[in-house]
């Protein structure tokens, strides 16, 4: 089956109040393309569940965002995500913090349809005492350890974005790193891919271990060149770094956000692309 679509069509099938996964990891093969469209489409209230990088900022950005769940939102080589930032200093959205190790297993828990799992993550650390909601409990084995019982991560809808992908939905990652997209796509209702580059079936290259997504758990896939900027997406593009460094920026002053919305954030994809491009021709 082709599940070949559009950013456009694949964020007008979302709702407000929506949970939303999105992949990547801090500033690394973000699906950023349909974070664009999300901020444009003036959806309200979402959870967003995310490794946070400039996905979570740009949504703060557009007050989409109602909660956010992640074990840290940064921009890599910029520690601290600027509009999440401002955004909790105003007690604008609402955060629920797990380190990594626990919210991975939120992920598994929910791709295998299980209310939570337990870990020993967290355990002996401030985060059960943090408003989390985190219960315990004991194993029924040995001597009765007590484990976290980390919740199901469970998603509306789960958004990633991996360097090639086929026109059924078959996605594959080239870099270093898989991140956690396997297990949002199976954490998740509905999933959409979006791609560097989309390929008839049976033409994607490499090994067969770099096909990190099936078919079975995607509902639609995008063709979205260059979609992940300003991310990193080795080994096709390096983040951008001269472009992330003006974001962060313009982040920190209104007028100058305003200024930056204007020029990139209040067009098409293609508008994005293009100004990014002259942006760079100047020079600035």
């Amino acid at each position: 089956m082709d599940k070949v679509t559009s950013v456009e069509e694949v964020v007008s099938s979302l709702e407000d109040g929506m949970t939303v996964g999105v992949g990547g990891w801090g500033s690394r093969r973000k699906p950023m393309a349909l974070v664009r469209a999300l901020c444009r489409s003036g959806l309200r209230d979402l959870t967003v569940v995310s490794c946070g990088g400039p996905d979570v900022g740009l949504l703060c950005a557009a007050g989409a965002v109602r909660r956010v769940v992640a074990p840290f939102v940064t921009l890599d080589s910029i520690p601290l995500e600027p509009h999440f930032r401002a955004a909790r200093q105003r007690g604008a959205v609402e955060f629920t913090e797990y380190d990594e190790g626990m919210f991975m297993f939120g992920l598994l828990a929910a791709a295998h349809r299980l209310p939570f799992l337990p870990t020993r993550a967290g355990l002996g650390s401030d985060v059960l005492r943090a408003g989390s909601g985190l219960a315990t409990v004991r194993s029924p084995y040995g001597e009765g350890e007590d484990l976290v019982a980390v919740p199901a991560l469970t998603l509306d809808v789960a958004l990633v974005h991996l360097d090639r992908a086929d026109t059924r939905g078959n996605g594959q990652y080239l870099g270093p790193d898989p991140y956690l997209d396997d297990l949002f796509v199976k954490a998740a209702a509905r999933a959409y891919v979006s791609a560097e580059r989309v390929v008839a079936p049976g033409a994607l290259p490499g090994p067969p271990q770099t096909l990190l997504v099936s078919r079975m758990h995607v509902t639609g896939v995008v063709e979205t060149p260059n979609g992940g900027h300003f991310t990193d997406c080795g080994p096709d593009r390096a983040r951008d770094e001269a472009f992330q460094r003006h974001y962060a920026s313009c982040a920190a002053d209104e007028r100058a956000w305003a200024g930056f919305a204007g020029r990139f954030l209040s067009g098409s994809e293609a508008a994005y692309q293009r100004e990014v491009r002259r942006w760079h021709e100047e020079g600035a």
